[in-house]
């Protein structure tokens, strides 16, 4: 019995409250406890979203981040339970977190609002395709409770508030369907076929391996307008949705696609062109006589 009585060492005393090294050991092994449980839980749970299961991978995901925060509160609270403080009696520290968030966690917790938000929405899960309205796209890797990661085409994470998330313009390009129509802009020179240039940008299309070209999805060649040196056309085509995380890939593929039917069919590219008018010295020295003798 004796070799534990370093526990009940105080480190702490005001009048009749006093915490012990034991109460402190004990905090600290509450705590670790319950980052190991939601852990192991949050293990068991991803294992889930890979299965088939009765809920879908976004619904597992949210319910993992729930259950993550709930264990962390209720291992909190335990732990202040074991250093002796009443959970029951919190109005001091309630108090206390109301005067913080005012001087200064108004940003921190409308975060973790706006992640519950999109958590329960599902209007953004993890694996959509996104474009925000300062033009960056990237796919969403983790919804946080601070931010949103988003990883772009070149690998790169961006860590985005989660108030940004709710509060601006967002394009979810796979919220429903995963399939999606692009379209090529493309221009041929003045004089060409039109009928000959909409064969070729079909036949170009066709030749992309990732094209869907089925009944409700047909690819389309629109005329747009008449350019200062071009026809100007339009290119829509819908793809399989492992190609609509690609965009820039996907662009260059067609265009290099519709390079190579154009020159198949003998379809000229045009360049820009200026008309540039000449007058003989004559004519300009004749016209300035005019102007001398009338004024």
């Amino acid at each position: 019995m004796f070799e534990f009585e370093w526990l009940s060492f105080a480190l702490f005393k005001s009048g009749d409250y006093a915490i012990t090294l034991g109460q402190i050991m004990a905090f600290f092994l509450v705590l670790i406890v319950t980052l190991i449980i939601s852990k192991v839980i949050r293990m068991a749970m991803h294992r889930l979203r890979s299965r088939e299961f009765v809920f879908s991978a976004a619904q597992i995901y949210a319910l993992e981040r729930i259950v993550h925060y709930l264990i962390l509160v209720v291992g909190f609270v335990v732990a202040l339970s074991t250093v002796g403080i009443d959970v029951g009696k919190l109005a001091i520290l309630a108090g206390a977190l109301g005067i913080g968030i005012g001087l200064g966690l108004q940003n921190i917790v409308n975060n973790f609002v706006s992640g519950l938000v999109i958590l329960f929405e599902r209007s953004l899960k993890v694996g959509d395709f996104i474009e925000l309205s300062n033009g960056l796209v990237g796919e969403v890797k983790e919804i946080n409770m601070r931010s949103t990661l988003i990883r772009t085409n070149d690998n790169v994470d961006i860590l985005i508030p989660n108030a940004e998330v709710i509060g601006n313009q967002l394009t979810n390009w796979t919220l429903e369907e995963n399939i999606r129509r692009f379209r090529i802009a493309f221009g041929v020179a003045y004089g060409s076929d039109k009928q000959a240039v909409k064969k070729a940008a079909l036949e170009a299309a066709d030749s992309v391996p990732y094209t869907l070209d089925r009944a409700g999805r047909e690819t389309s060649v629109w005329m747009t307008g008449f350019g200062d040196s071009s026809l100007d056309f339009t290119l829509a085509v819908w793809v399989s949705p492992e190609q609509v995380k690609r965009p820039t890939a996907l662009t260059s593929d067609y265009l290099w696609a519709l390079d190579d039917a154009f020159r198949k069919y003998g379809i000229e590219v045009p360049f820009p062109q200026r008309d540039l008018h000449l007058r003989s010295a004559e004519s300009v020295i004749s016209v300035h006589n005019q102007n001398r003798e009338q004024t």
